[in-house]
C-alpha cells in the first residue's frame, strides 16, 4: 500500500529557502585513514570513507569500557560512591601512548573518579581499575566488552584490553565507533555531561581534555579522542544543533568518526569540517511521531475486528537540502509492509511490519511498525467462523 502522507509536506514546507544551494557542496577532502558522518535520530549515514575499515581505536576503545561500566551501574552490580581497591596491575597501567589519572595503591578512590579520568583524560589506570572492580578481573571485563560489541552489531570490532593500548587482536572501524557513541548517548544519557568536561582533577594534578572541539565549537558536547604512534590520532565527536527552522521541536545531533589522522591539529580541523559539512549540506525532517496510526487493519480470530498500528519511534529523513527542497514538490512514497491475514493474538508493542519512506529511488527510512493496542483471541465461535471465512477467501 502506498500512501503521501500530508504531515510530511507539512514537515518539509518548515524548510528554510534560505538554504542555498551551494550547501550541497561535496565532502571535504579529510587526511584521515577512514571516517564517517552520522545523523543520531535518523541513523543515517550523511559521508563516509573505508568505514569499516578495522584499526587499531586507540583510546577510542575506552567508549565500550564506559559503556560495559554504566551497565554495571545500571545492573546494581557497582555503584558511583564504591570505594575502588587499586591494584598494583592498575598503578603500573602504561602512560606510553595514553595517559593516567595517577590512582595509587592504598589511597581511596570511586568509581564516579575513575569514570572521569576515564572519559575526561583518557587514563589508563582508571580503565584498568575500573575493569578489576565492575568485573573481577580484566579478562572477565573483556570478555563483556567483546560480549556488547556482538550485541550492539559491531560486526567489524574486538577488544583485547580495556586501556585502547596498542594490541594486534585490538580493531574497529569508523562505522562500529559511531553507532557506539549513538547508543551511549541514547542508552546513558545521565552520563553525558562528563564527555564535554574540559579538565580533571585528581591528586593535585589538573589534566586537560584532548578534544580540542569542546573549545572551539560551543555546540560540540563529546565524545573523546585517541592516539597510537602506530595509528595515528582519532576521535569520535558529537555536536547539537538547533535546526535553525521556525517551530522546529528537535535539534539536529551529529557524529563525526575520524580514525588514524597524521597530527592532533588536523584530527581536530577535519572533524569540525565534517560536522560543518554535515550541517550546512544536509537537513533532517521529522515525519512520523512514536505512536501516530499508520493503518487500521482487519484482524481475524480476535476479540476485535482491527487493530491500530504505528511506528515504535520518531521517524526522521535525513537527505541533502535541496533534495528535500525538491520533494517538496515531488512528494515522497511511503510503503507499509505488513503480513496479511493477521491472526491474534496480536500482543502489544509485537512487530507487525515495516513503513519504507522512498525518495528518488532512495530508501531514507526503513523501520519496524508495531501493534500499537493489544488483540486477545476470540472465543471458540469467534475463531471458527474466522476461519471458515479465511478459507473461503483462499479459495476464492
Amino acid at each position: 500500500m502506498s500512501f503521501s502522507p500530508v504531515a510530511i509536506f507539512r514537515a518539509l514546507a518548515l524548510i528554510s529557502v534560505a538554504l542555498s544551494a551551494a550547501a550541497a557542496a561535496q565532502t571535504p577532502a579529510l587526511s584521515a585513514r577512514a571516517w564517517l558522518l552520522l545523523e543520531s535520530a535518523s541513523g543515517a549515514t550523511l559521508a563516509a570513507h573505508e568505514p569499516a575499515l578495522r584499526l587499531e581505536p586507540a583510546a577510542l576503545a575506552q567508549l565500550m569500557t564506559a559503556y560495559v561500566a554504566f551497565l554495571a551501574i545500571a545492573e546494581k552490580r557497582i555503584a558511583l560512591d564504591d570505594p575502588v581497591s587499586v591494584s598494583r596491575a592498575a598503578f603500573a597501567a602504561p602512560g606510553r601512548d595514553g595517559a593516567r589519572m595517577f590512582i595509587e595503591p592504598g589511597r581511596q578512590v570511586t568509581v564516579q573518579e575513575l569514570l572521569r579520568g576515564l572519559i575526561i583524560v583518557s587514563a589508563n589506570d582508571a580503565a584498568v581499575a575500573l575493569a578489576e572492580h565492575a568485573a573481577g578481573s580484566q579478562a572477565a571485563f573483556i570478555d563483556r566488552m567483546n560480549a556488547e560489541a556482538k550485541r550492539l552489531g559491531l560486526a567489524d570490532t574486538h577488544y583485547a584490553n580495556p586501556t585502547g593500548l596498542s594490541d594486534p587482536q585490538q580493531y574497529s572501524s569508523a562505522r562500529d565507533l559511531a553507532r557506539l557513541a549513538v547508543r551511549l548517548q541514547t542508552d546513558f544519557p545521565q552520563y553525558a555531561p562528563l564527555f564535554r568536561e574540559r579538565e580533571f582533577t585528581y591528586n593535585r594534578i589538573t589534566q586537560s581534555n584532548q578534544n580540542r572541539l569542546l573549545w572551539s565549537d560551543p555546540n560540540v558536547d563529546g565524545l573523546k579522542t585517541g592516539h597510537l604512534e602506530a595509528s595515528g590520532y582519532s576521535i569520535a565527536a558529537t555536536a547539537s544543533r538547533p535546526r535553525g527552522v521556525a517551530n522546529s521541536s528537535f535539534e539536529r545531533r551529529l557524529v563525526a568518526v575520524l580514525l588514524g589522522a597524521p597530527s592532533d591539529a588536523v584530527r581536530a580541523q577535519d572533524a569540525l569540517r565534517l560536522l560543518n559539512h554535515g550541517y550546512s549540506a544536509y537537513d533532517t525532517v521529522l515525519v512520523h511521531r512514536r505512536g501516530s496510526v499508520l493503518a487500521r487493519p482487519e484482524v481475524w480470530k480476535g476479540d476485535r475486528s482491527e487493530v491500530p498500528i504505528g511506528p515504535d519511534r520518531d521517524v526522521y529523513i535525513t537527505a541533502p537540502t535541496a533534495q528535500l527542497q525538491r520533494l517538496g514538490e515531488r512528494g515522497l512514497k511511503s510503503a507499509l509492509e505488513r503480513p496479511d491475514p493477521l491472526l491474534a493474538p496480536v500482543a502489544q508493542g509485537e512487530t507487525v511490519g515495516r513503513l519504507k519512506i522512498v525518495a528518488e529511488g532512495e530508501t531514507l527510512a526503513d523501520v519496524p511498525v508495531v501493534a500499537l493496542e493489544a488483540v486477545q483471541p476470540a472465543g471458540l465461535f469467534g475463531r471458527a467462523y474466522d476461519a471458515v471465512r479465511l478459507w473461503w477467501r483462499r479459495r476464492n
